[in-house]
Order: structure tokens, then C-alpha cells, then sequence
């Protein structure tokens, strides 16, 4: 009796723990309240595409080759935060967006958050923009809205860089997006899970390569953490995974004939490095790098090497790179 009635009690905490969470969450994150705090925020702009506002932040000349970076799921531009005025003084024109429903672009509920939904709105972004053709540069989740694009809209690519990207579903097998699939149960823990300073510490100690781990502080958990921190944040989170359906990048990679540079990290564990082998297979025109002592964010982990090696591949008419075997890195060219 009395290991029932502790049951109840816990039960009837967790419930009203949940509620309140429920309760007292704010509906969006304001721009105006936190712009401060957002890094290169001088270089941000809105605009509509679709009905929904569109974040991004804009480096360089316009009349420089156009470089458009795509981040990844649960992330925002912030990952571009050291590669993007990097890659501007080199002679571009850098423009990193946040997808719909991430970083500080809007995240609607009438909108269905699948890769090829993304992709098109990143296609009709660049035309509002007035970018004809660009080379798209996609990390994890964002690489599979890249090349959806070199699939569905390959008049707006130039070339293609794919950092860790994502290729199928087998994301889609980790515990936690299992039951986060679970009607009603998905609606419960993405609050808890997506706001946790604990949780996201932890998940970067897995991102991340041993060796850069000392990047976790308070400051990055804050700036990944920040744009997702309100309701619509956590809807859009969980939409996403249960609107995954990747499997299609696997299946057609061979169609994409656009010179491609294919970024990985020897220790991400997140997106396995079988997935950049089996890219490399299907691509006809890709070269394959391999970042030693490197995760699943190269852009932060190894922001000078992805730099020099975007800017080698971009700057080659045929996509090739003059990077060697190094301790840094390993070629699968």
C-alpha cells in the first residue's frame, strides 16, 4: 500500500511538473528581446518566403561567387558562426539561412517540416534573394535539404559540400526519437528535452570529438539552446523527426552530377562515416576529405580547415582541392 501511494504521489508530481511546463513556456523567442546576445547579429535580416520570415545573416560582396550554408537539425546558422566571415574574407558571398521552424526564422504549425518541404523554400529564398545560382553548403540535416535541391532544383547549384551529412533514417533509430515518434509521449519530453542545459552538455559531448570538447561552455549551450527555448521551437523539433524521411537522399545520389566536396568527421558519432563512403560510392563528380580529432561539426570543430578546403574546391572550375594526407586529415579521393 504504501509503495502504491508513492507511485501515485510520483505520478501526480510528474504530472503537475509537466503542466506547468506546458503552462509557463513562452509561445516564441522575440528577435528584439535577444538580438544582443546572437552572434554576427549586425549582419542579420528577415524576409518572407511562403508567409513564413526567414532569418539569415548575409557576409561579403554580392558581386562575390555565392556560398548559401544549411544547418542542421536542432541547430541554426550559429554553426557557421567562425566559417561564415572566414569564407567572406576569402572572397565570397556567404549568406546562412535558418530553416523554417529553426534559429530565428518563424516556426509555423501549417507547415509539414519535411526535407523536401525545406528544400524548397531554401530554392525560393535564393530567388528572392536574386541568387541564380549558388554552391550550397549543407551540414548533417542541412545536407539532405541541399541535395534534395541538387535533385528537385539543380538550376540553382553551382556545386555542393556536404558536411556529415544526412543520407537515410537510421537517425531516426536513436531511443530518444523512438519515443518522441510516440503520439502524445513526443508532445510530453521534447519541452524537457530540448530545454535541458544538462541534456544539451551532454549531447555535445557526443557531437563533439574528445579533443574539442572544451568548446562546451556555458556561452555555446546558451546560443544553441536560445532559438528553440519557446513552444513553437519544441513543435517544430518534433515535427521534423516525424517528418524525416531521408532515405530517398541514399537511394538517389547517383543522380546528382554536380562537383561535390564531402566533409566528415573520423569521430562523429552522430551521422556514422559509413554514410560518407557510401556517398562517395554513389557520386560520380565528388572528392571525399576525412577531418582527424573532428565530430559531427566540422564548421566549429575544424572552422580554418573546412574554410581552406571550401575555398580550394569552390575556387577550382573542376571541384578539385590541393589538400595532402596530413595529421589533419585523411583523403578518399
Amino acid at each position: 500500500m504504501k509503495k502504491k501511494n508513492l507511485a501515485i504521489a510520483f505520478a501526480g508530481g510528474l504530472a503537475v511538473g509537466v503542466g506547468v511546463k506546458m503552462l509557463t513556456r513562452a509561445r516564441t523567442v522575440d528577435w528584439d528581446d535577444v538580438c544582443q546576445l546572437v552572434p554576427h547579429s549586425d549582419h542579420s535580416h528577415f524576409i518572407n518566403v511562403e508567409g513564413a520570415r526567414l532569418h539569415y545573416q548575409e557576409f561579403g560582396e554580392r558581386t562575390n561567387p555565392t556560398l548559401v550554408l544549411i544547418h542542421g537539425y536542432t541547430a541554426s546558422l550559429f554553426v557557421w558562426h567562425k566559417v561564415a566571415p572566414m569564407l567572406a574574407d576569402a572572397g565570397f558571398h556567404v549568406v546562412a539561412v535558418d530553416l523554417i521552424g529553426f534559429g530565428y526564422s518563424e516556426k509555423p504549425r501549417w507547415f509539414d517540416y519535411s526535407i523536401q518541404s525545406q528544400a524548397r523554400i531554401i530554392s525560393r529564398f535564393m530567388n528572392r534573394l536574386g541568387i541564380g545560382r549558388a554552391t550550397l553548403v549543407g551540414s548533417s540535416y542541412g545536407g539532405a535539404v541541399a541535395m534534395t535541391i541538387c535533385l528537385d532544383y539543380p538550376e540553382f547549384v553551382e556545386k555542393l559540400v556536404l558536411i556529415d551529412a544526412v543520407i537515410n533514417d537510421e537517425v531516426l533509430n536513436h531511443p530518444i526519437l523512438r519515443l518522441a515518434s510516440i503520439p502524445g509521449v513526443g508532445e510530453v519530453i521534447t519541452p524537457f528535452l530540448v530545454d535541458s542545459r544538462m541534456m544539451m552538455r551532454y549531447r555535445m559531448r557526443g557531437t563533439l570529438a574528445k579533443a574539442n570538447h572544451g568548446m562546451i561552455t556555458a556561452e555555446r549551450v546558451s546560443n544553441v539552446l536560445r532559438p528553440l527555448s519557446a513552444a513553437d521551437g519544441h513543435h517544430s523539433v518534433l515535427a521534423t523527426s516525424r517528418n524525416w524521411r531521408a532515405n530517398r537522399i541514399e537511394q538517389d545520389a547517383n543522380l546528382i552530377n554536380h562537383p561535390t566536396l564531402i566533409i566528415w568527421g573520423e569521430d562523429d558519432s552522430v551521422i556514422g562515416i559509413h554514410n560518407g563512403y557510401k556517398l562517395h560510392d554513389s557520386m560520380l563528380h565528388s572528392r571525399f576529405v576525412i577531418l582527424k580529432n573532428c565530430g559531427h561539426v566540422p564548421a566549429e570543430e575544424k572552422s580554418e580547415l573546412v574554410t581552406k578546403l571550401v575555398t580550394e574546391f569552390c575556387r577550382d572550375r573542376k571541384g578539385r582541392i590541393e589538400a595532402k594526407d596530413s595529421e589533419e586529415l585523411r583523403l578518399e579521393i
